[in-house]
């Protein structure tokens, strides 16, 4: 919510023809399964996975990121860190304005944002990034 009003009002002191650069909402780090992967998205609704060129996100996208930016802040700004179970595939960081959050696929008692994390990492490398996610 912080992010977006932040943006909101940069974009009201940006005149005509000015160029406006619109801030981050997190970077995803997962690793494990024979591959790594980076996602960071912007508040802009433009995404780049493993540093390559921006992809635009839908606009349904861009909603559901800017939810899991909202419900990522407690564990954020706790700097949760949840160690992986057995059998643990993915792992991942997670960084935002709030801090930074360890966990693994199969981490126990993770909040509900950490699966909606997960969820949106893997449409966006898929859907948008055409990675084998």
């Amino acid at each position: 919510m912080v992010a977006a009003l932040m943006a909101a009002a940069v974009l009201a002191g940006a005149g005509c023809g000015e160029s406006v650069e619109l801030p981050d909402l997190f970077v995803v780090t997962r690793t494990g399964g024979g591959e790594k992967l980076t996602v960071l998205i912007n508040e802009g609704g433009t995404v780049h996975c493993n540093g390559g060129r921006a992809h635009q996100l839908s606009d349904a996208q861009l909603i559901q990121a800017r939810g899991v930016t909202e419900e990522l802040q407690t564990p954020s700004s706790k700097h949760l860190k949840l160690p992986p179970r057995p059998g643990s595939v993915f792992r991942y960081t997670v960084r935002d304005a709030e801090g930074t959050v360890r966990f693994a696929d199969n981490s126990a008692s993770q909040p509900s944002a950490l699966h909606h994390l997960q969820y949106l990492v893997l449409e966006v490398a898929q859907r948008v990034c055409g990675l084998p996610g």
